[in-house]
């Protein structure tokens, strides 16, 4: 996670990735409105996005045709150029929603951009302001038409879209009541999709090594007797802020657990650390500047309803969320202090700021800064599959101390 949006050691790959196609423009495209310069697709089980960036905002028409199903986008003031003839070679051939793409010049202004689907959808299209390094974007996401029944992420991200995730609705209890009911622990890799999060010297991607330790870590909790672990992103798939808060509610999580790594514009900057929820501000300049940061993740990664996220606008704490903040301080002492027995730490004591996604009001919440990826030793330690393992190790050591030293999981 990097202390500045416009960091451009965080940001200087933004358009490297698997599904990233980022070309000049043409000289045929100089003389459209908007000038297409990216497109890049992230296919995931819950929902495909395609991303168009453009140097200015791109109007657009689009419509659905069935038998077989297609959606077609019209593009206009735009010219076709090699970024969208190309469009096909950014359809993965596992994506569960898109068999293949294809553009062309439909009259002198327009490009018409054909999705051939693999099933019938429901499209989300809209468009987002300049932010960071990317320019204008068109954003098309794509649901299954019919479904939300078995996939609760989905059901999440629905009621998000309308503007309905409520962060005061019941928490969910399956099973609480129940003494042998294992610990329930949400682990939450940080950014993914269209957000990368910071960039390494070498090109390390945040989104990458999270998302790796956050599989270890999930592999070891799932192998103590009295714990069970979930993953927010279990792929490569930008997932809100609030999104990540509310799935952790709706299984009923005892703990929840985001993993990050650290980046700073000083390559020597070095260390892990933990943060937690903060009631009065930040516990210092760097945690502000860090909760910042990671709270405008949505804008990178791109959200329809920008600043209308109940979560994002919670800020009323109560006596249960006082209680959750001392209690993820505890957590995060434990886990801290096990994280200096691997990595030298940035500093000694858990941090406080305002952190979106720490602000579950009823779970015990830490975010975990693994390592300095703008460190060039400690970018090498975060690609190495052992560091990964240890790191995953020390934080579920941390959890296992944290509960020897008393910490009591509510059953009702």
């Amino acid at each position: 996670m990097s202390q500045s949006l416009h960091d451009p050691l965080r940001r200087k790959l933004i358009g490297a990735a698997a599904a990233t196609f980022l070309l000049t423009v043409s000289r045929a495209g100089l003389a459209a409105g908007s000038q297409v310069v990216a497109v890049r697709v992230w296919p995931s089980s819950t929902y495909t996005r395609l991303t168009i960036e453009a140097s200015s905002e791109i109007r657009y028409k689009h419509f659905s045709l069935a038998n077989p199903n297609r959606l077609v986008i019209d593009l206009e003031d735009v010219q076709l150029t090699g970024v969208l003839q190309d469009v096909s070679g950014q359809i993965q051939s596992a994506d569960p929603f898109i068999r293949t793409a294809r553009a062309g010049q439909f009259n002198g202004n327009t490009v018409r951009l054909v999705l051939d689907l693999r099933n019938e959808v429901k499209p989300q299209i809209f468009s987002l302001k300049p932010v960071a390094e990317y320019q204008h974007r068109l954003v098309v996401d794509l649901y299954p038409a019919n479904g939300q029944q078995d996939d609760p992420l989905l059901a999440l991200l629905q009621d998000y879209n309308k503007g309905q995730l409520d962060n005061n609705a019941p928490r969910g209890n399956k099973g609480k009541t129940d003494p042998a009911r294992p610990v329930v622990i949400m682990i939450d890799p940080g950014h993914g999709g269209e957000d990368p999060g910071a960039i390494g010297p070498s090109g390390t991607r945040e989104k990458d090594v999270v998302l790796r330790i956050g599989r270890q870590l999930k592999k070891l909790i799932d192998g103590e007797k009295n714990m069970k672990a979930y993953l927010t992103r279990d792929e490569d798939v930008f997932l809100p802020l609030g999104v990540r808060v509310a799935k952790a509610r709706k299984i009923g999580a005892d703990l929840f657990i985001s993993v990050h790594a650290d980046a700073v514009d000083n390559r020597t900057a070095r260390g892990s650390s933990v943060f937690a929820l903060s009631e009065n501000g930040a516990t210092s300049a760097m945690a502000r500047l860090l909760a910042k940061s990671q709270n405008e993740a949505d804008m990178i990664g791109g959200v329809k309803i920008a600043g209308k996220d109940k979560y994002l606008a919670h800020t009323l704490f109560d006596l249960t969320q006082t209680a959750t903040i001392n209690d993820s301080l505890k957590l995060g002492k434990a886990v801290l202090g096990k994280m200096g027995d691997l990595n030298k730490l940035h500093k000694p004591k858990v941090e406080q700021a305002g952190f979106a996604v720490l602000k579950a009001p009823d779970i015990p919440s830490i975010l975990v800064e693994t390592a300095f990826i703008s460190h060039p030793e400690e970018e090498r330690k975060l690609v190495d599959p052992a560091f990964q393992q240890d790191m995953a190790e020390a934080i579920l050591s941390g959890v296992r101390t944290y509960f020897a030293q008393g910490a009591v999981i509510a059953r009702t």
